[in-house]
């Protein structure tokens, strides 16, 4: 049995991969063998420090896997349960886990194990942001920033299928296409044009009721310039860097603009909530309203390959960490 571990902060370099030995499950707990595991951006946030973890930590949020042996009182599953997970405590950079399983997910035998490693956190993202943090009605006009990337893939979408229009913004010519091909029916490269003046023209002035922005610090003060009256600003990462400290009466007021900063634990905190967002993103997936190719796969051994490949923009949709 493997994991990675990091002990300080810092690039890369990092992560340590290490020998592991698991106890048995106790009560409320299952060993897994992880099939895949899901690569994320935040993950990046957690091993430099942007998001502050007690050392020595495990890192990952997300994977998917077969149990292989069952706790006391553990009802709802039993060995050889195609299981799935997005959520706290860090650690899923493993070949086995001990997890408790008021956090677990059963996958449908549909739904690949490959395929939900890789779409738990980007998909149980899409769905609190569209229908919890600003429910959308059909025929909306939305921006949504990266739309090429992972949760871009999924959200894009999503959003398609309830009726949205949505504009996508990239950081590069060659995402274009890609944006284009996850539903978005305009994409703007805002490396190369502006873009609020561009939404703003999309929109004939009228600019958009909400954008999704999981890029930060660059795109924060354009993103204000596009919403309407009343809007809602949804900071949901920081993949550009922290945001930094917002003049409320500059900023917000003069639109009366509304600022959210989500998370999953806020909406995803009680079986219920969590089955509902599952069972929804796995009905987009049967039904193949949200289509998800893996993009790329790596090996556990190549972590630190994936985290140069993840900070570089290198990974163009969903990517999984294979044990």
């Amino acid at each position: 049995m493997k994991a990675v571990k990091i002990k300080k902060n810092g690039g890369p370099e990092v992560l340590d991969l290490e020998e592991i030995s698991l106890k048995k499950p106790t009560k409320g707990e299952v060993l897994i063998e992880h099939t895949a595991i899901g690569l994320n951006y935040i993950d990046t946030y957690h091993r430099s420090g942007l998001y502050p973890l007690t050392m020595p930590s495990g890192l990952g949020m997300e994977a998917s896997g077969i149990i292989k042996e069952i706790g006391q009182d553990v009802l709802d599953y039993s060995v050889g349960d195609r299981v799935a997970y997005a959520a706290v405590p860090l650690g899923a950079y493993a070949t086995h886990r001990i997890f408790k399983t008021n956090n677990l997910i059963k996958v449908p035998k549909e739904v690949d194990l490959s395929l939900a490693a890789a779409i738990m956190t980007k998909g149980l993202t899409t769905f609190y942001l569209l229908h919890k943090t600003y429910p959308v009605s059909g025929n909306e006009t939305i921006l949504f920033h990266a739309a090429a990337g992972g949760v871009g893939q999924v959200f894009c979408q999503w959003a398609k299928s309830l009726g949205c229009k949505v504009i996508g913004t990239v950081g590069s010519d060659e995402k274009i296409n890609t944006a284009k091909n996850n539903g978005c029916y305009e994409v703007i490269n805002y490396k190369k044009e502006n873009f609020a003046k561009k939404v703003m023209e999309i929109t004939n002035g009228s600019g958009v009721p909400v954008v999704y922005d999981g890029v930060g610090k660059s795109t924060f003060e354009g993103s204000l310039e596009c919403l309407k009256i009343r809007g809602v600003m949804v900071s949901f990462g920081n993949a550009s860097g922290a945001l930094d400290p917002i003049n409320v009466p500059k900023m917000l007021q003069p639109k009366g603009l509304f600022f959210v900063r989500p998370s999953m634990g806020q909406y995803l905190s009680t079986n219920e909530e969590k089955n509902e967002a599952s069972n929804t993103l796995f009905e987009k997936i049967t039904s193949g309203k949200v289509k998800i190719e893996i993009f790329k796969k790596y090996k556990l051994d190549d972590v630190k390959q994936a985290h140069i490949d993840l900070e570089n923009r290198k990974i163009l949709g969903p990517a999984i960490i294979t044990p």
